[in-house]
């Protein structure tokens, strides 16, 4: 998949593509129905299947001061939409310029001037420009006169529950990551760079654990412990992690404590992925370090039952 930031990166003009517009958080299965219908009509004309979307997301831009919590990182993103076949994404940077621009203004001259577009695949709720004036009504009369088709997607629902980022947020934050997995087609991820803890994982408590920093604007999940899977330079492994301050200790950072099974390696200051399976229990307040010690044996116990019944982990691994 080749990636362009801007539309004047563009290196020669595309030939009549299909293609799908949006933010993508999460790449969900609605997100993945879109880029389903945009290969399928590339393929039928021989034509580059497209996704534009834009960085940072619009409601950073929009809200400042409250922001949503981005499901997936750009990174994430990125990769995502390559899995799902499309040819070329076009990143556009987000601005209160680019905001002010008219829904007329940005199909005549981003969509049809500049990006030639045949086919234009939207999802069931879409609408582009200032106000979302561009609603799917817009979209389709626009495409009548200027020569390109608009095809809606409908909406994608899982047990009841219309796939979309903002039920994937409300799942994440209430720990329900089987649920979680069935919007997104594929566990939960959490990534960071494995920074030094209190070293008490191993000396103090007989569990050594890799630690992650989990920052204000991360889509955080529920404080607790959950059964993982650990990623780490193309490996798998499976593993337990708390996710909160460790109240045991007093600590007050919210982090995420991974112990990886059968792993021993020094690996601080590299970068681990982290996929979460099942919440298992609450975070809580031990006595002390022993008390805690036979808690997290059996955690890892269970967790070890669960991960010996999952179907599907090793090509979960793979796409992970």
């Amino acid at each position: 998949m080749k990636i362009y930031f801007g539309i004047d990166q563009l290196k020669k003009r595309l030939n009549s593509p299909a293609l799908t517009i949006g933010n993508f958080d999460g790449v969900h299965l609605g997100h993945q129905a879109l880029f389903k219908k945009v290969v399928e009509l590339a393929s039928e004309r021989g034509a580059h299947s497209v996704a534009l979307t834009f960085d940072p997301h619009p409601l950073q831009v929009l809200r400042p001061d409250n922001p949503p919590k981005l499901i997936s990182t750009f990174e994430q993103k990125i990769e995502q939409i390559e899995r799902a076949g499309i040819d070329i994404l076009i990143c556009l940077p987000f601005t209160m310029e680019l905001a002010a621009t008219t829904a007329t203004d940005f199909v005549e001259h981003i969509l049809v001037e500049a990006l030639r577009i045949k086919d234009l695949v939207v999802g069931y709720d879409y609408a582009l420009g200032k106000g979302r004036e561009g609603n799917i009504d817009f979209l389709k009369k626009k495409g009548g006169e200027l020569g390109f088709r608009t095809h809606v997607v409908p909406a994608v629902v899982i047990d009841g529950m219309i796939v979309s980022s903002t039920n994937v947020r409300k799942l994440v934050s209430e720990g329900e990551m089987r649920k979680v997995a069935k919007l997104l087609g594929r566990y939960y991820q959490i990534r960071g760079i494995v920074q030094k803890g209190m070293q008490r994982g191993g000396p103090v408590v007989g569990f050594p654990t890799a630690n992650l920093r989990i920052n204000s604007e991360d889509l955080c999940p529920k404080p607790g412990v959950y059964v993982v899977q650990a990623i780490y330079d193309t490996h798998c492994y499976g593993g337990v992690v708390n996710i909160g301050v460790n109240p045991t200790f007093g600590d007050q950072e919210l982090r995420a404590e991974v112990h990886i099974f059968d792993f021993n390696r020094d690996i601080y200051g590299h970068p681990l992925k982290v996929n979460l399976i099942q919440r298992i229990r609450d975070e809580k307040c031990f006595s002390g370090p022993e008390e805690l010690r036979v808690q997290i044996h059996k955690d890892v116990e269970q967790a070890k039952m669960i991960l010996a019944q999952e179907e599907g982990l090793e090509m979960a691994c793979q796409h992970s």
